[in-house]
């Protein structure tokens, strides 16, 4: 048999079909047989989890609810406190005490409520001196300033208070009548409340793929956050996009900002803001900056201080970035069981087991019980985790306790009372629509036939914001001051 040379480089054709290391096109090293290709290079199916699970969502779900609404607006009520009790009081004489009053009723309405005969506390914060004192005359001397005449009761006169304007504080803890009086100079106090309210948003996404590339089949194996396993074509996208969508659900909620400020968004019409988890605390809850394990017993103590004075709630969640959790978990291992502190599971019907699957860790101070896990968000690169490197500040959000309880309100669709979560979503809702979670398809593929557009669009809809009811017992945890 004549010997046939090769006439492309080293290739030496071979009689059989056969694997020699001289017979086979190379189409990668540029030597000029890239013309064509004999084998295929091998391809891995499954993609790498690179990332591990990359859903940010979940958050709500563990501590809120979802509930529909029918209105742009959400309008509730929160109860003002029961007692009487003015700050920033003056005392203009060593008889007399000033504070200041609104002239018309607003968000922050002061009025002057304290009755002739009544007996109050006055306190000087600054050096903790406090004296009981008997009203002999309450009146207004004029529509922004209230006096109230005083005469103690262990003392001749407030001589020895601070007479710093705006230095002292008082409340009412009862009265006192001589016999035989009337009770014409008692002034009747109507219970007020604050009122607050929120509107929905409208979030859109929208997946688009052309009719030619549905026809170019690839496959692609995958396990997706959503628990979808096995191969996907092209809707593998699709999958995504949902999964980015539903995250979008909740992180528009916890970052959402009302439009307000010199913000110039006011000039487009629609565009309204709403607030969001991390506004409303800043605005109605309380901030704690900078806390560290160095620090961390007294801030967080000082946050317990701050409880009792709010709606001390027993049971409270921690949702911390990971140098945070290492702060509480340095300020937890100095610790002992006890009177100090100790574990505790009772949100979780007291299983450690059931605590530790959910991600949560249990602790009791003082008389409050906190359950702590780390927040993803807060550790994402791609969203408040961006600048959480060595040597970058953060974020600016640290954390956010929680409050585990609930509170009774009057449901106007149900018609009913019913205890809702401190922290729940309104989403809008009808008999012709439900806008939770909205998907549908358009365009002249993939067996919709809507249009005249080649290609498949999915879309995604939903309009929603959050209640945060009780702001007061939150708490958030910041990275500057």
């Amino acid at each position: 048999m004549a010997v046939v040379a090769p006439v492309y480089g080293s290739i030496k054709p071979s009689q059989k079909q056969q694997l020699l290391d001289d017979n086979y096109l190379n189409f990668t090293d540029g030597s000029g047989n890239d013309f064509a290709q004999q084998y295929l290079p091998e391809i891995y199916e499954a993609e790498v989890e690179r990332y591990g699970n990359r859903t940010l969502s979940g958050f709500l779900k563990m501590v809120g609810a979802e509930m529909p609404m029918s209105s742009d607006q959400i309008v509730w009520s929160e109860q003002n406190r029961l007692h009487i009790a003015y700050d920033s009081v003056t005392k203009a004489t060593d008889t007399t005490l000033t504070f200041a009053l609104n002239a018309t009723a607003g968000p922050n309405f002061v009025q002057n409520v304290i009755s002739k005969n009544q007996t109050l506390v006055v306190i000087d914060p600054a050096t903790g001196q406090d004296l009981k004192v008997f009203v002999t005359d309450s009146a207004n001397t004029s529509a922004t300033l209230a006096t109230i005449t005083v005469k103690p009761y262990t003392a001749a006169d407030m001589a020895a208070l601070s007479a710093t304007a705006g230095a002292l504080k008082i409340f009412v803890y009862g009265s006192e009548y001589k016999k035989g009086t009337t009770d014409a100079d008692i002034k009747s106090v109507t219970p007020s409340f604050t009122q607050f309210s929120n509107s929905p948003i409208i979030i859109k996404e929208k997946y688009s793929i052309s009719g030619s590339d549905t026809a170019q089949i690839g496959w692609v194996e995958v396990a997706t956050e959503d628990g979808a396993s096995g191969y996907l074509w092209y809707l593998k996208a699709e999958s995504e996009t949902r999964l980015r969508f539903e995250d979008y659900l909740e992180m528009s909620v916890v970052e959402g900002e009302l439009v307000s400020g010199g913000s110039t968004l006011g000039s487009v019409e629609g565009i309204k803001g709403t607030e969001g988890l991390f506004a409303a605390v800043q605005s109605r809850g309380n901030v704690l900056n900078n806390f560290t394990a160095a620090s961390g017993l007294a801030d967080f103590d000082s946050i317990l201080k701050n409880l009792d004075t709010q709606g001390a709630i027993e049971e409270n969640m921690l949702f911390l970035n990971r140098q945070t959790s290492l702060d509480f978990d340095d300020m937890l291992a100095g610790l002992s069981a006890g009177a100090n502190g100790g574990t505790a599971y009772g949100l979780f019907e007291n299983s450690a087991e059931m605590a530790l699957n959910l991600g949560f860790t249990g602790f009791r101070r003082g008389s409050y019980d906190f359950y702590k896990t780390d927040w993803k968000y807060l550790n994402d690169a791609s969203t408040r985790g961006a600048s959480n490197g060595a040597g970058q500040v953060g974020s600016g959000i640290d954390g956010v306790l929680v409050p585990a309880g609930t509170s009774t309100v009057y449901d106007q669709i149900l018609g009913t009372n019913i205890r809702r979560p401190f922290l729940h979503v309104r989403y809008r809702a009808s008999q012709a629509d439900d806008r939770r979670m909205k998907s549908w398809i358009t365009g002249s593929v993939g067996g919709s036939y809507t249009s005249d557009l080649d290609a498949m669009e999915v879309h995604f809809l939903s309009e929603r914001c959050l209640v945060v009811q009780a702001a007061n017992n939150f708490v958030l945890f910041t990275a500057s001051a």
